[in-house]
């Protein structure tokens, strides 16, 4: 399996890493899933307001890279603000979203009280795009989700700050993600099995839910879990649920069981692709550490 720094064609920063093959073959990484699928969930599982307004990938990815952009404005150079055409810009090289739904995720954002649009100071003609501290708050808890695995690999590499949740740490982080957009693109646009749960309604969250599920059953890993209830706890129809699970089984990735396919098994691919992205996550989150850390002592 190749490292992403093996292609010529990717800038990977100068910092002491992880690798990601190091991460893909660590013996210990299916406890690494249970840590990150138990943050996840404690998140997103009790809250139906959070996993609908978040629930498709576009969504997820306009949240960090609000984030990342955010953090990253220098008031001195005009083309690092987060103006709404910014924000396209650097959407578009991920590919799941078109203009019109980057308009109508900020739409949704600026209504429920996480973004709003303000004049720059510099130039009162220029709109920015600004995080409200509930989505800053949010954003560090996320944080704190995606690097709790990382931590449980690897307790020694001193990622307290961030699960500590604290507000320098974060807005570190997101200033070094900046330099890591076009690599994140890179390695999630080759993940298509989680593309096909990301780009579904809930899709990610049905999927947590399930693996969940199954590796608390004592037949995991080929435990055949229920999946009536999964909707509801999304706020998401079973209609759509079972939507995309025939659409998983048809990839290769699911088996469904019982009278009306009630149940569902989770195939040997779908826990291989799920921990490959968990991985990447890992790696990119581990990058970013380096860069925050260096500039840090810097």
């Amino acid at each position: 399996m190749r490292d992403p720094e093996d292609d010529h064609a990717i800038t990977t920063p100068d910092v002491p890493h992880i690798s990601l093959d190091e991460l893909v073959n660590h013996p210990r990484l299916a406890d690494a899933r249970k840590v990150y699928l138990d943050q996840f969930l404690a998140i997103y599982g009790d809250n139906p307001f959070l996993s609908r307004l978040l629930i498709e990938s576009g969504r997820i990815l306009i949240f960090v890279i609000i984030q990342a952009l955010d953090a990253g404005q220098d008031p001195a150079r005009r083309e690092t603000w987060l103006t709404i055409g910014h924000l396209k810009r650097e959407m578009a090289m991920f590919g799941l979203a078109s203009a019109r739904q980057v308009d109508a995720l900020l739409s949704r954002l600026r209504e429920v009280g996480y973004l709003s649009l303000e004049p720059a100071e510099e130039d009162r003609r220029v709109r920015l795009l600004k995080p409200a501290e509930a989505m800053r708050a949010h954003d560090r808890d996320w944080l704190a989700a995606h690097y709790a695995p990382l931590a449980a690999l690897f307790p020694k590499n001193g990622y307290g700050p961030v699960l500590r949740r604290e507000p320098a740490m974060q807005l570190a982080l997101r200033r070094a993600a900046i330099t890591l957009l076009p690599l994140s693109a890179h390695l999630f646009t080759n993940l298509p099995d989680m593309l096909l749960f990301l780009n579904h309604a809930g899709g990610f969250p049905i999927l947590a839910a399930l693996l969940h599920a199954a590796m608390a059953d004592p037949a995991a890993p080929h435990a055949s879990v229920p999946f009536g209830d999964a909707g509801d706890r999304f706020g998401i129809s079973r209609t759509q649920v079972r939507t995309l699970l025939i659409a998983a089984e048809a990839a290769g990735l699911v088996k469904l069981h019982a009278r009306g396919g009630q149940r569902v098994e989770i195939l040997p691919r779908l826990w291989a692709s799920h921990d490959r992205a968990m991985a990447v996550g890992m790696y990119l989150n581990d990058l970013s550490f380096g860069l925050a850390t260096r500039r840090h002592q810097a």
